[in-house]
């Protein structure tokens, strides 16, 4: 029986440059789970007019995005689970850092669905890592029409 420990070694460079290139593709991809779940969080205390939590997940929401947010959290109060319809994110799958919005449509049950916009930055890049931070919220808008 002979041995080949040049391709071995290869063999084994290989699997490790493919796990690390796999871990660095799912930590990539899960930022779109992130952005998700940091979103249906200001959602749910908006429907609960919980203005205050809103406030604490949005970064350097002041002045009229303050404003917004009050009024948001008094006229979108309502009993239910908030339920994610769909989302269009103009940052999603950014290799590095980007600024954009999130067209989100959600609904209660019983209730009609309501149409916002989520200003969404992302810092850092794919190899080091990407940060999501939400920055404000809009008022509802038309079910057709387009963020910003």
């Amino acid at each position: 029986m002979r041995r080949h420990p040049k391709r071995a070694a290869v063999v084994v460079l290989g699997v490790v440059v493919f796990l690390a290139l796999s871990a660095l593709l799912a930590r990539w991809l899960s930022l779109e789970n992130v952005e998700r779940t940091d979103i249906l969080g200001v959602l749910t205390a908006e429907v609960h007019g919980d203005a205050k939590a809103m406030l604490g997940a949005l970064h350097g929401c002041d002045g009229p995005c303050r404003a917004v947010v009050v009024e948001n959290a008094r006229t979108l109060r309502r009993p239910g689970a908030v339920l994610i319809l769909a989302d269009q994110s103009q940052t999603a799958y950014a290799l590095s850092s980007a600024a954009g919005f999130t067209r989100i449509a959600w609904k209660v049950a019983g209730r009609l669905p309501v149409v916002q916009c989520i200003k969404v930055s992302r810092s850092g890049n794919a190899l080091s890592g990407l940060t999501i931070t939400l920055l404000s919220v809009s008022a509802p808008i038309q079910p057709t029409a387009d963020c910003p």
